[in-house]
């Protein structure tokens, strides 16, 4: 039923969550599998903040972290018998939900599978979600994978 399966990842929990989903769902459809890193290169700075900060470094730091995020997700894709690319891209100003909706046009995906942090009242209103705006847009079916809140509980009490 799904033959090409786009998973946005940035290396946070319920990214993670949404990355094994996908797996395990690619290993049952024989789909291949595109993982997406967007780069925020704004990073949600303003003009004023912009100065204090040495953007250079900054974003450096966030392009190896998005890396490191997609590679990954292709080791355990590989590990599992599975055919994976993988994207780096930068977001150029626009939301990292219009970058993931314009790959998933562009690369004809069938299911874009995401972990999202179900973030609610204020937190959703200040932070916003992305996973909401690709729902919202999305071309194709979505998979939303989320924690369930008594994981969250333990994995904090585990630690």
């Amino acid at each position: 039923m799904y033959r090409r399966i786009l998973v946005p990842v940035d290396g946070s929990t319920t990214s993670k969550l949404g990355l094994r989903h996908a797996v395990g769902l690619a290993k049952s459809q024989r789909a291949r599998l595109h993982f997406l890193n967007v780069i925020d290169d704004s990073l949600g700075l303003s003009g004023t903040d912009i100065s204090a900060v040495d953007m250079s470094s900054l974003l450096q730091s966030v392009r190896e972290t998005g890396e490191r995020s997609i590679q990954e997700a292709a080791a355990l894709a590989r590990r599992k018998g599975l055919r994976a690319d993988t994207s780096l891209l930068h977001g150029d100003g626009r939301r990292a939900s219009d970058v993931i909706l314009e790959a998933a046009i562009k690369w004809r995906a069938d299911l874009i599978v995401m972990g999202t942090h179900g973030r609610r009242g204020l937190d959703r209103l200040l932070i916003g979600s992305d996973a909401e705006r690709v729902l919202r847009s999305t071309p194709v079916p979505l998979l939303l994978v989320r924690e369930r809140a008594d994981d969250g509980k333990r994995a904090r009490r585990s630690r």
